[in-house]
């Protein structure tokens, strides 16, 4: 792929949606959209972690993360959805999958440079350290939040959560 092509690719957005906010990540970053699948809950986790899923032999990590950025929790829905996530590991070739409900995904949009701006000092200052920037999209009438997915879900709980489960615990 040509350098041209990565700067395309990295200007796309997946955008979902958390209560009435905009959300967006990356879609270099998002590995697959799927329904709600049973998670099996592990014990003395945060209450964002809401336990593991079994994807296809593959034991993922699932957050809420309206729970992660401090909203209140929703019932799900048929809109609700698990969005699974590429993480940056250590090394640069080590890649961690986490997934993340959300209350539902909207459509991927480009978002040149010129539309973003740096996190308001005027939020939450713990949810603006997990924000890239602020985007201006028109159709939405709304400022659309660019999640920083590293900043947002630490390794160290992956790793806690990876800790304590293993393929024979799960169904």
């Amino acid at each position: 792929m040509s350098t041209v092509e990565d700067t395309r690719a990295s200007d796309k957005y997946l955008t979902l949606r958390l209560a009435e906010e905009h959300y967006a990540v990356e879609t270099l970053r998002v590995r697959e959209i799927i329904g709600m699948l049973d998670i099996t809950p592990l014990p003395q986790m945060p209450n964002y972690v809401r336990g593991v899923i079994n994807l296809r032999g593959r034991i993922i990590p699932v957050i809420d993360l309206r729970l992660r950025l401090g909203m209140r929790a929703k019932e799900y829905s048929s809109r609700t959805c698990v969005v699974v996530l590429d993480l940056n590991g250590e090394a640069e070739e080590d890649v961690v999958q986490i997934g993340c409900i959300v209350d539902s995904v909207s459509e991927v949009r480009e978002v040149s440079q010129d539309q973003i701006e740096p996190p308001s000092t005027l939020s939450n200052p713990e949810r603006a350290s997990f924000l890239k920037g602020l985007a201006k999209i028109p159709e939405y009438k709304v400022v659309v939040s660019l999640l920083d997915i590293d900043a947002l879900l630490s390794l160290s709980t992956l790793e806690k959560v990876c800790a304590k489960s293993s393929p024979s615990e799960i169904n």
